[in-house]
């Protein structure tokens, strides 16, 4: 019985310094750094638990033993702790550090960028094909209600999520800009702004200009003048806002176009892109101008006139550069 009992107690105490060494030797490398050189993107997909992330770990060469990593998160009682998401990991760390990486869920941002004067269904296009989005657009958002700017966002960010902060943005601006505007302006409501800056938007060649064309356009509605703006034609006959081709005479004259600003004596039924910050503002500011004529010099801008008499010089000058250039 004595013999029996030695060896039970050299067992237990053989087993116990085992343990202790392997405890040992997991604590090193659990803080040990792994040998890899560059930084790798690492994704924890929802739902996915400890076991799964520790062996695609291992797998992605990021850790070393995957029994080591799944006892230490344990043991540090972050198993359920582990956020989902994209995660950027850097090289030679330790399989504690990635844990607290993946712990505090600091994922990788992406960007992207609503062109401003883009239509709805260029948006809807653009945003469908990026890949780590989720959902599909059917229905482009309604015209004008976005704020084209850069946008920040998660890997798996639903394309429905980004389009309401988008709305959510227009809305903060003009309810910010819309006490300040210029109290003479001959607009009634927030849709009206959006309405002309869109077409501000789609007229401009250059940033410098929007303003003077702003201020164009308000001086024509208040003078009853109609605004006889090609884009806003253009918007009626395809809603994608743009022709592979230029305008026809036939479609100058058009009157069962609601959109065209030739025959309509106001503005039209709904915006035609949607507008940027500088447009919106250029519209509650336009310039303070005696010009109720533009058209295009030929280098990306316009030449601006007071008198149907100079605008029409202007044209002709227009004309002759057209010509030189077929």
């Amino acid at each position: 019985m004595k013999g029996i009992r030695k060896y039970i107690i050299l067992l237990i105490v053989g087993s116990a310094a085992f343990a202790a060494l392997f405890a040992y030797l997991g604590y090193r490398s659990f803080h040990q750094p792994n040998e890899t050189t560059v930084e790798q993107v690492f994704l924890v997909p929802n739902g996915q638990g400890l076991i799964r992330t520790a062996r695609l770990l291992h797998e992605s060469g990021l850790i070393s033993n995957a029994d080591i990593f799944k006892a230490g998160v344990m043991i540090k009682g972050q198993e359920r702790n582990l956020k989902a998401g994209e995660f950027l990991i850097p090289p030679s760390l330790s399989m504690n550090e990635i844990m607290e990486i993946l712990v505090k869920g600091e994922v990788i941002q992406h960007q992207l960028t609503i062109v401003e004067g883009w239509t709805s269904w260029q948006i809807a296009e653009y945003l469908n094909s990026i890949e780590n989005l989720t959902d599909t657009i059917e229905e482009p958002p309604i015209e004008g209600s976005i704020l084209p700017e850069s946008y920040n966002y998660t890997r798996g960010t639903s394309r429905f999520d980004l389009l309401m902060r988008m709305q959510e943005q227009q809305f903060i601006l003009l309810e910010r800009l819309w006490d300040a505007r210029d109290p003479t302006l001959p607009l009634d409501s927030v849709d009206e702004v959006i309405t002309l800056a869109s077409i501000v938007e789609r007229e401009t060649g250059l940033p410098e200009e929007r303003a003077h064309i702003a201020g164009v356009f308000v001086n024509r509605m208040r003078r009853g003048i109609r605004l006889q703006s090609d884009p806003t034609i253009i918007y009626g006959i395809d809603q994608k806002g743009f022709l592979d081709r230029g305008l026809r005479r036939s479609e100058i004259e058009d009157k069962d176009n609601p959109y065209n600003t030739y025959q309509i004596d106001r503005l039209p039924p709904s915006p035609i892109a949607h507008p940027g910050r500088a447009s919106i503002e250029s519209v509650l500011h336009p310039m303070d101008t005696n010009d109720v004529y533009f058209v295009a010099d030929g280098s990306g801008g316009h030449v601006f006139a007071e008198t149907l008499a100079e605008h029409q010089k202007n044209v002709a000058a227009w004309r002759k550069i057209e010509g030189s250039r077929k």
